[in-house]
């Protein structure tokens, strides 16, 4: 699962509007965002990266004034950590990933009176970039360029989904990609903090998840942040499978 995982990541990053490929590393680029966390490199599978080509990597990056940074499954491309630790760059974090198949996916108890909605408009998607920022401590701004980018994701072939708040607003959401190599990442599970331990996280999984199955995937895949998330995809039917690696190279 770590090469499908990694064949994933390259994949997706190749549907960034700025694509560059150098020395086995794929990079995708976003012009309306400096965010590290959309633009960033990861190797192909098996990559055997020299010296050369990291430092064309980092130039890629620096030409647009951005931080050198790749996401990557190193069980999928073991020999490229060690020459990126050689060119300086330094592990930001090392995060378990879930994986959930459709013989395993479950609705769980006490949501099935949550509705989830698909947005329609350019308010909710406004409203979900919003909540999804409140939900992350601010992280990330909400902006016009965010809301964007959720439509994108939703029109080019992925999902977003979310449940309204009272005020029509939005208590929480999640994204998932578009399916590639037969599998897809659902990411970005977030619910505001009013409106937590209602079963919103899980109910937003489940029917994202549910969604990618009917569009073909044979897997769907995500990454956790603590035990109580990892305990809420358990419920859904993701179970542990592997790890990714967070590596950039500071200023």
């Amino acid at each position: 699962m770590g090469t499908d995982v990694q064949s994933f990541a390259v994949a997706n990053l190749r549907r960034r509007p700025v694509l560059v490929e150098v020395g086995g590393f794929v990079a995708g680029f976003d012009p309306g965002t400096t965010s590290p966390y959309i633009n960033y490199a990861t190797p192909l599978p098996g990559a055997r990266p020299t010296a050369r080509d990291v430092m064309e990597l980092i130039e890629a990056f620096r030409v647009r004034e951005l931080k050198p940074r790749l996401e990557f499954a190193p069980d999928a491309a073991p020999e490229v950590e060690p020459a990126l630790r050689e060119a300086g760059f330094g592990v930001e974090a090392t995060h378990a990933y879930l994986v959930c198949t459709p013989e395993r996916l479950a609705v769980p108890r006490g949501t099935a009176a949550v509705r989830v909605a698909v947005p329609a408009t350019d308010e909710d998607y406004r409203a979900i970039d919003a909540a999804l920022s409140e939900a992350f401590a601010s992280e990330f701004a909400a902006s016009e360029e965010g809301a964007a980018r959720l439509r994108r994701v939703q029109e080019d072939g992925g999902a977003v989904r979310f449940v309204r708040a009272p005020d029509g607003g939005c208590a929480g959401g999640a994204i998932c990609s578009a399916p590639a190599v037969g599998t897809a990442e659902l990411a970005g599970v977030g619910t505001r903090p009013a409106f937590r331990g209602r079963g919103i996280a899980a109910a937003v999984t489940a029917a994202l998840t549910e969604t990618m199955f009917a569009r073909g995937a044979r897997s769907v895949w995500l990454e956790y942040s603590g035990e109580g998330s990892r305990r809420v995809y358990e419920r859904v039917g993701f179970e542990a499978w592997g790890t990714r690696l967070y590596m950039s190279l500071e200023s």
